[in-house]
C-alpha cells in the first residue's frame, strides 16, 4: 500500500533539507510522544547507514521498529527503510527547487506485508485508505508549514 503527497514550501531547498535531516530533532519528538528511540549504528556521523530502534505502544501492544537510512542525497532527498511487526516500509522524500525561495517536497510511504498478520493489517488499512490519505496529507502539510515558519523567523 502506498501513500504519497507533495507540498510546495516557501523556503530554499537547503533549508528544507536541513530540517528533514535533523535526526536528533526527530528523536526528541518521538521521545516526547512516549516512544523509546535508540540510535544503533554506533557512529555519530550523519549519512547512509544510520540506524535506529524505536519501541512504542500502539493499539495496546508494544511495537518495535528498526529504521535504516539507505539514501542521503543532499539537498535532493533521502530514503528510509523500516521494518515493523512484519511490515516493510520505504519512506522516500524528494526535494525539487522551484526557485531560490520555493521548494517542492514529494513524500511517499510504500508498505509491504511480510507475514499473515501484517497482510491483514495492510488489508484493513486499504479499506480506510481515503481517510488515511487525508490524514497523511494533513500531517505533511502541517510539517511544511512548520518548516516555513521556522525559515521566516
Amino acid at each position: 500500500m502506498k501513500l504519497s503527497t507533495r507540498e510546495d514550501i516557501a523556503a530554499p531547498i537547503d533549508t528544507v533539507f536541513a530540517e528533514l535531516s535533523d535526526f536528533d530533532g526527530f528523536e526528541r519528538a518521538a521521545l516526547r510522544r512516549g516512544a523509546e528511540v535508540v540510535r544503533t549504528d554506533g557512529s555519530g556521523m550523519v549519512g547512509v547507514g544510520m540506524t535506529w530502534r524505536a519501541q512504542f505502544p500502539f493499539r495496546s501492544r508494544e511495537r518495535v521498529a528498526d529504521l535504516t537510512l539507505v539514501e542521503f542525497d543532499r539537498p535532493n532527498g533521502l530514503k528510509v527503510f523500516s521494518q515493523l511487526s512484519g511490515v516493510e516500509a520505504e519512506i522516500v522524500v524528494d526535494l525539487v527547487a522551484l526557485s531560490r525561495s520555493r521548494t517542492r517536497m514529494a513524500m511517499s510511504v510504500d508498505m509491504r506485508p511480510k507475514s499473515i498478520p501484517a497482510r491483514l493489517m495492510i488489508q484493513s488499512m486499504k479499506l480506510a485508505k481515503s481517510n488515511l490519505t487525508k490524514r497523511f496529507k494533513k500531517r505533511i502539510a502541517d510539517y511544511a508549514t512548520l518548516i516555513e515558519d521556522r525559515h521566516a523567523t
